[in-house]
């Protein structure tokens, strides 16, 4: 039976057969491949749900308690849960769970510390940084002169002695580390220790591995970090959103940067499904979940290496491996479109010192996050790397892909809508 989550998905297919259309395919799609992007996730029926309630009728600008409208008194609840629960689960002196996107976050957080005009220290956006750490292409870049710290060309690890130089020499107000294609550790003692001498603010943007931070699968950056930036749908597996942790003497900054400063009104729906998804990641089963995606991501970067695919640093310690594909000499373009015709999904992506452009890239960028919420473990990941270098060598793979991905539904298509993995992880 085709069925979906939501409060009443019979009136959708009765008022817009078309979208309904389109929801029911977008569900058979993420079914039916490999969902391999490092920065996608599948949220839980009870999430979900949360998106679709009545919720989202409601206007909500301000904060709990003090609020611009009236008949607030439920959405307030929820938002109150929603910072509990993130205090909770990162050991965070402040939260505020309203930004829109891991982007939005980024805008208040530079908002809150520092001014158009004052430098930025970031990692460099062919390294592994963000478009908001920097890039000429976004406010960051437009507003802020950023000077961008790079990785190592014999290990590919974050050069420190050139964080602390570059620091020295041109003395920021902000240093922002974290990354969307870095598949190592972070030592952000060492981050602090440089932004301490330098007197800057220290912000890591853990838009990316939020999730493992939750699941104490990587070290928190809480300790150390006057702010921490996430989005609640990669690894941490909720609502697409963004999320801001900081210090107590910066809650008031902080939440003059969201609102008024750089948004409206909340989407108190998007912010309920926050706080499903922070209450399902308190569990020790989202625990089990999130190192079981570091062990499938390194096993899947065994898998790759051994298939000719380089892991750029010899490996990972996150959930995602980033693989140079020059000795096969194929593009991570033509990768990407390869294996996307065979119904899996990756990206393409600059690996350092890349001599091709970012449209073209030299490798890819595979996450493990999503495979393993659908249940699959090292065995499978093994099966995936093969999958991939084969697709990537151009050979017929669809069929495979689509027996192994229905081994491992993502959704259910019963009336129950229950997620077919196991929501807490094996």
């Amino acid at each position: 039976m085709d069925t979906v989550w939501g409060p009443d998905f019979a009136a959708l297919r009765r008022e817009d057969p078309e979208i309904a259309e389109v929801v029911l395919g977008e569900r058979d799609r993420q079914n039916a491949g490999l969902q391999l992007i490092a920065s996608e996730n599948f949220t839980s029926p009870a999430v979900l749900a949360a998106l679709g309630s009545t919720l989202t009728n409601k206007y909500a600008e301000g904060y709990p308690g003090a609020r611009y409208y009236g008949g607030c008194s439920w959405v307030d609840r929820a938002e109150d849960l929603a910072i509990r629960r993130a205090q909770d689960v990162f050991g965070a002196a402040h939260a505020n769970v309203q930004p829109h996107s891991g982007s939005a976050a980024n805008m208040a957080a530079y908002a809150a510390l520092v001014q158009p005009g004052d430098t930025v220290l970031a990692m460099d956006l062919p390294h592994g940084g963000h478009l908001t750490h920097g890039s000429k292409a976004n406010f960051s870049g437009k507003w802020f002169p950023t000077v961008g710290y790079r990785v190592r060309p014999d290990t590919e690890l974050i050069d420190y002695d050139e964080v602390r130089d570059l620091a020295l020499a041109h003395r920021p107000s902000l240093i922002v580390c974290g990354a969307t294609a870095y598949p190592r550790l972070i030592d952000y003692q060492a981050f602090r220790d440089v932004a301490d001498e330098v007197g800057a603010y220290l912000m890591v943007d853990a838009a990316h591995f939020g999730g493992l931070v939750a699941g104490r699968a990587v070290p928190s950056p809480v300790a150390y970090a006057d702010v921490v930036t996430l989005t609640t749908h990669k690894t941490l597996r909720g609502p697409r959103g963004g999320l801001i942790l900081c210090r107590a003497e910066l809650a008031a900054r902080i939440d003059k940067a969201v609102f008024p400063f750089t948004q409206g009104g909340p989407m108190m729906h998007v912010v309920a499904a926050k706080a499903v998804a922070l209450l399902e990641a308190s569990t020790p089963a989202f625990q089990g979940y999130a190192h079981q995606v570091v062990r499938n991501s390194r096993a899947l970067a065994a898998g790759l290496a051994a298939e000719g695919m380089r892991p750029v640093t010899g490996g990972t310690d996150t959930h995602l491996v980033l693989a140079d594909l020059r000795d096969l000499g194929v593009s991570g373009r033509e990768a990407e479109q390869r294996c996307a015709r065979a119904g899996i999904e990756l990206t393409k992506n600059a690996v350092p010192y890349d001599p091709s452009p970012p449209a073209v890239a030299s490798g890819i960028r595979v996450g493990t996050p999503a495979v393993t919420t659908q249940g699959m473990r090292e065995g499978e990941m093994r099966e995936v790397a093969g999958l991939i270098a084969a697709a990537v060598r151009g050979e017929p793979v669809s069929a495979a892909v689509t027996s192994l991905s229905g081994r491992f539904p993502a959704y259910a298509t019963e009336e129950s809508g229950a997620l077919a993995g196991t929501l807490g992880g094996p």
